[in-house]
């Protein structure tokens, strides 16, 4: 069983900025809440109690989003379900929608906040790739005397390993920022036991814009998780696409490349297959999205043949 001895809702960001401050030891910040109980049971060993839970769902200006020109500020209390239901997040976040219907049931979906799965850091979680391919930063959020002050650092260095961030005693992730991607296409590839409510074995996002003609590649975007410690960009391979005209062939090949980047300590043969296959997937996905027709199963077979 799960225990706190003290739950707090404060109204305002100074407030819950105060009460972290004040916290006993083993205190902590809660939004969704989602991954509390799976956190409780990592050690299996009995009853966990945490002294005091700071639930920010109520702090003002934790609801939203807004765009500031080119970039999309998604503040702290945006759940996975509005990437699915907001048309202009739909519209800017191209493939924020795909890695939302895979993450978990609708339940989950209208709990579990975006800055929730990054503030805990797990190597497998479904959210790291689409915003390392948004280039998104996390801010975060400190008192200085009395005073709220902030700092900004991007998704891609935050995490420094497996349930590790950049993330200092007394702060709190107050937002995401992201690219404003409208006219990409975007996927979202993710294999587990199930579609969702499951761990991912490996994930992929991709974001695709082709030039005028639509036969050229003018820019790509691709990220893995779950194939080591920290999601990894593979800046490499959309350095290889970029300007290239768009064939299977060129897809194929560049798909093979990314195996490299698999550094779990488990099933790494599967997984360097899995990767293969998913950024040659994820890429012709994020092209069907902006109306290119699909590759042919028969079409597929002869140019891995």
């Amino acid at each position: 069983m799960l225990y706190c001895d003290t739950y707090l809702q404060p109204a305002t960001l100074l407030e819950a900025l105060r009460m972290l401050q004040a916290a006993p030891e083993g205190s902590r910040i809660v939004a969704g809440a989602t991954d509390l109980l799976p956190w409780a049971r990592e050690g299996r060993g009995g009853d966990v109690r945490v002294p005091q839970l700071i639930d920010v769902t109520r702090v003002e200006g934790f609801a939203g989003w807004r765009r500031e020109g080119d970039r999309v500020r998604l503040n702290a209390g945006t759940v996975y379900q509005e990437f699915l239901e907001d048309d202009g997040l739909v519209r800017l976040l191209p493939n924020m929608p795909h890695c939302a219907a895979w993450f978990a049931d609708d339940q989950i979906r209208r709990q579990a906040t975006l800055i929730g799965n990054i503030v805990n850091a797990s190597p497998a979680g479904d959210g790291f790739p689409p915003v390392l391919t948004l280039n998104a930063e996390i801010e975060l959020a400190r008192l200085e005397g009395d005073r709220v002050a902030t700092r900004t650092v991007s998704v891609e260095e935050f995490v420094t390993g497996p349930g590790r961030t950049l993330m200092q005693p007394g702060e709190i992730a107050t937002a995401v920022t992201c690219d404003a991607m409208e006219g990409y296409g975007g996927s979202f590839q993710k294999v587990g036991l199930r579609r969702s409510l499951v761990i991912s074995a490996v994930c992929c996002a991709a974001l695709v814009k082709t030039d005028a003609s639509g036969r050229v590649f003018e820019d790509v975007r691709l990220a893995l998780g779950g194939v080591g410690p920290r999601p990894v960009r593979l800046r490499d391979i959309e350095e290889m696409l970029r300007g290239r005209e768009m064939t299977p062939e060129l897809v194929a090949e560049a798909s093979i490349l990314p195996a490299r980047h698999v550094a779990s300590r488990s099933r790494v043969e599967y997984r360097r297959a899995v990767v293969q296959g998913f950024v040659e997937a994820a890429i012709e996905e994020a092209l069907v999205a902006l109306g290119a027709p699909r590759t042919h199963a028969t079409e597929r077979e002869a140019v891995h043949a």
